[in-house]
């Protein structure tokens, strides 16, 4: 009996793949990668001879027959899935089939969207004093949120929030913050394909016009919405600091300058 590998792919850079996923890929007889959301370069260190499928085409129960045939076979099987395969990944709904056929799993993590998206902008998720909290999470459309897990609700919690899966819902995304108390002019960041060598796109602007420059641009797709009040920081004139480097404050490997020269 084989085993099942869930890779994350990460953002759409090959690079951004783990050094640990980047070696199973080389090492793996069989690769069922998501082609819909990740790039084929992210297979360019598949062995000879690896047999290589794309799943875009395939629904559930054939991803899961993929897999377990290779598995039975005695084969070293990757499932490579965009970002992070415990976010927004169907992990467990791969995962059930295969233990029901006592095929051992295990997953590697990957870089999210979210992650890529902020590193790619420019920006912090968290600020002292400004927001520690950051909400990854979707606006509801065809799968029902939650009770409680409305973006509406969530909103009002005024923290960080990445928003996965909703660019042609930018409408709803403006009317729930909105509802939610926040201002017309609140920045947000949208990214698309982040990390995608020459494919990704910055935009930025307010919940007012966001949904319009997305629009203009032709963003309907694959793309990251943050909206958070660390946006911009960059640009400010001034901002609180972090304890952990504060010459005044001690830790466990430094001592404050304060208490040096006493």
């Amino acid at each position: 009996m084989g085993k099942v590998w869930f890779v994350g792919a990460g953002p759409g850079d090959p690079e951004l793949l783990t050094l640990k996923g980047q070696r199973l890929i080389a090492e793996a007889d069989a690769i069922l990668y998501a082609g819909s959301l990740v790039s084929k370069a992210a297979t360019q260190w598949a062995k000879s001879g690896c047999a290589i499928q794309d799943s875009k085409g395939m629904d559930l129960e054939q991803i899961t027959n993929w897999l377990v045939s290779k598995a039975q076979a005695g084969q070293s099987v990757i499932r490579l899935q965009t970002g992070d395969p415990g976010l927004y990944g169907a992990l467990i709904e791969m995962v059930q089939p295969l233990d029901q056929a006592g095929i051992e799993v295990e997953v590697v993590p990957g870089v999210s969207s979210a992650m890529a998206s902020a590193a790619t902008a420019v920006e912090s998720l968290t600020l002292p004093e400004i927001t520690q909290t950051v909400i990854l999470t979707r606006v509801e459309g065809r799968t029902p949120m939650p009770e409680g897990e409305s973006l509406a609700e969530l909103a009002q919690h005024h923290a960080t929030l990445c928003i996965y899966l909703s660019i042609t819902l930018l409408e709803k995304v403006e009317r729930e913050l909105l509802a939610a108390g926040w201002s017309q002019e609140a920045p947000i960041v949208v990214v698309h394909k982040a990390s995608w060598p020459d494919e990704e796109r910055i935009i930025r602007g307010t919940l007012s016009n966001i949904r319009g420059r997305c629009k203009a641009e032709k963003i309907d797709n694959q793309a990251m919405i943050i909206a958070s009040p660390t946006l911009g920081a960059r640009q400010w004139p001034s901002m609180k600091k972090s304890k952990l480097y504060d010459k005044d404050f001690s830790h466990r490997f430094r001592s404050a300058q304060k208490e040096r020269s006493a």
